[in-house]
């Protein structure tokens, strides 16, 4: 099952990790959070996102927003 699930923590510092996604198929399926969310600060890409295996695992973290 594909998941893109959001961590908000306390100081305002957000995380996507995405979960059951192929290849890039991951960054185009939380394209639309990252521009909502603001700038990236950082992405790790893991071992799945340079497999082609049905069941990879994708994760994207470190991304802020600003309170104001």
């Amino acid at each position: 099952m594909k998941t893109i699930q959001i961590i908000i923590s306390p100081e305002g510092k957000t995380v996507l990790q995405t979960n059951g996604f192929q290849g890039s198929e991951c960054q185009a399926a939380s394209r639309f959070l990252e521009q909502a969310l603001g700038s990236t600060s950082s992405e790790t890409l893991t071992s799945p996102f340079y497999q082609n295996a049905s069941t990879s695992q994708q994760q994207i973290p470190t991304h802020e927003s600003e309170s104001g």
